[in-house]
């Protein structure tokens, strides 16, 4: 196994190029041919993340507690992967997959066995990315996991910020979801703002916070503007879309979810939470994103 190291590795095509910091596996740089940004600087003066993996929950946790059978633990929002420091277990110059395994401090909070491998892959003008959680415990594991990258808004090809939208692959005529101020998903559906397969980007949307696609049909997204290159994200098994940004913030998150943050009031067993998945003694479970560089 390679020595651990928490400097950022560097994969690259000759139509983009990234790099991936160990400490969450986080990717933190995407740039196209030219050297443009595609991705959030991580600003903290605004929101210092940039495309965290989310494990083993997403969102929010009612009382900041779960509780699995008699006992009750302790996780903060999205869950401790995100800021443990994963090992890079291979890498090439175009691929890596980084691995975090449990150990004594993630057992006092999450008592299951895991590995969570995350694949970084570059062919061309696509960054695959693909999360595996595997079981290595000799009973079930219960578990969440989603992907949060921060797409420049606007991006970097010239247009203005106000002519930005998301396109969807097909028509989503479901309501929404939302949260309140605790993080907790809401019981009301709202109006989805989405028509004829379009959302335009505006920050009155996100004035209360992340909008929750929580009947997506669609498998895939176009982000950009109506002129110049544009940015495709598709998410071939995810049930859950997240969409979010501070308003005024120079990013948009567009979010797969294997998991959904609590309910208001939620109380049930961990194993019951809506969106968390089981993995049998052993086995083990993948969920996929893919950004794509697209000319318009």
């Amino acid at each position: 196994m390679p020595e651990q190291s928490l400097s950022w590795v560097r994969l690259s095509s000759g139509d983009l190029s990234a790099e991936i910091d160990p400490l969450g596996a986080q990717l933190s740089s995407l740039k196209d041919g030219e050297g443009r940004d595609l991705l959030w600087s991580g600003d903290p003066e605004v929101w210092n993340g940039r495309a965290p993996i989310l494990f083993p929950i997403v969102g929010a946790l009612a009382g900041g507690q779960y509780r699995l059978g008699s006992t009750t633990y302790e996780l903060s929002r999205h869950g401790f992967a995100r800021g443990r420091a994963f090992s890079l277990q291979e890498s090439t110059s175009s691929s890596a997959i980084f691995v975090l395994r449990a150990d004594e401090a993630s057992l006092k909070v999450y008592p299951f066995r895991f590995e969570l491998a995350v694949k970084f892959e570059i062919a061309g003008a696509a960054l695959g990315i693909t999360t595996t959680v595997r079981n290595r415990g000799d009973t079930s594991l219960y578990a969440s996991v989603g992907y949060h990258p921060a797409l420049r808004w606007p991006l970097p090809f010239g247009q203005l910020r106000s002519s930005h939208a998301i396109e969807f692959e097909t028509d989503e005529p479901a309501p929404v979801r939302r949260i309140d101020s605790r993080g907790l998903l809401m019981p009301e559906r709202f109006p989805t703002p989405i028509a004829n397969r379009r959302l335009e980007l505006r920050d009155a949307l996100f004035q209360d916070d992340v909008l929750i696609l929580d009947q997506i049909k669609s498998r895939y997204v176009v982000y950009g503007a109506t002129a110049g290159p544009r940015i495709r994200v598709d998410f071939p098994d995810a049930p859950y879309l997240g969409l979010w940004t501070k308003p005024g913030a120079e990013f948009i998150c567009i979010e797969p979810w294997h998991g959904v943050t609590d309910p208001q009031g939620y109380s049930g067993d961990f194993m019951d939470k809506p969106g968390v998945f089981a993995v049998a003694a052993g086995g083990e479970f993948s969920s996929a994103m893919t950004l794509t560089l697209v000319n318009a």
